[in-house]
């Protein structure tokens, strides 16, 4: 099994989620989303990028633009970051069509999450990860988010699927430390935490990385963090991971997207607005993001 400290990850440890840009009139800015992906990645020490998640709006962006958008940021930053694309739906048919136009469009790798509301029995979800590592041409990680799926992965399951050459590894925002480490204990798979905030205590039972929110903000700071807790200097990593809670958080007080566009516009960076259902920052969420942007140090 690979130790946490060993030698950098394939898609490396530090990844943003990254917000999807569009145009004053709702439409996909595919040059502000070149933009942004060179920001990330060469002012704010990103490894890579995922594209098409959740904090991208993957849900309102049709399969078109999502594999426009896949292109424009393999061609900004793929020479020197990997790119991730989302391509998990509740429906295998469908996850396999926008594997395929992920692969064409030049992604390096797929993350799959749980199918989400039909909550499928444990066997559905290994027969759905199963059929789509089969057809992967690039490796996989799994996003086992129960609270936004409905259903966890069971570490029985994981360790299972662990055994596919495509699998690589897991966003893990299920927050049941004592599972992932069983898993961990089980399997080479990769664990990126996908909550901020557990980034160092998923490290501490042997994840390798992030796959942030916040992180649009503090990428060289998680860098920083990451780096101390691998090298064995604890109170170097505890110091960071305290120092920057506020934002970890506080990116949290309603949905990601909202408030990591509104940072990046506070930022003199604007990426456009959300699509609906997604509602813009209020005046009080951007006033405590910016106390929380502040209060990290930001």
């Amino acid at each position: 099994m690979h130790p946490a400290g060993g030698a950098a990850p394939v898609f490396g440890r530090l990844l943003s989620a990254m917000v999807t840009p569009f145009d004053a009139s709702g439409a996909l800015d595919l040059e502000a989303a070149a933009a942004l992906a060179r920001h990330l990645v060469d002012e704010q020490a990103h490894d890579g990028l995922v594209v098409n998640g959740t904090g991208g709006e993957a849900p309102t962006t049709s399969d078109t633009e999502k594999a426009a958008l896949v292109r424009a940021v393999v061609e900004a930053v793929g020479d020197r970051a990997a790119v991730v694309a989302g391509v998990g739906t509740f429906d295998t048919a469908h996850t396999l069509e926008l594997l395929a136009a992920a692969e064409e469009a030049g992604a390096d790798g797929a993350l799959v999450v749980t199918p989400y509301y039909s909550r499928p029995p444990q066997s559905g979800l290994l027969a759905h990860f199963t059929a789509v590592a089969d057809r992967a041409g690039i490796g996989l990680l799994l996003y086992d988010i129960p609270h936004r799926a409905g259903v966890p992965i069971a570490p029985e399951t994981l360790i299972e699927l662990a055994g596919h050459p495509r699998v690589l590894g897991v966003k893990d925002a299920k927050g049941d430390l004592t599972s992932t480490s069983a898993v961990l204990a089980a399997t080479d798979l990769l664990y990126y935490s996908g909550d901020d905030a557990t980034t160092l205590p998923m490290l501490a039972v042997g994840g390798c990385g992030v796959i942030g929110t916040s992180t649009h903000f503090c990428g060289p700071q998680v860098q920083e963090l990451i780096a101390a807790a691998l090298e064995g200097r604890r109170d170097d990593a505890l110091a960071l991971h305290q120092r920057l809670l506020p934002i970890f958080t506080g990116i949290f007080a309603t949905q990601g997207c909202i408030l990591v566009k509104a940072g990046l516009e506070l930022r003199g960076r604007g990426v456009g607005g959300v699509r609906s259902p997604m509602v813009p920052a209020t005046d009080a969420q951007r006033e405590a993001l910016a106390a929380a942007l502040a209060a990290a140090g930001l």
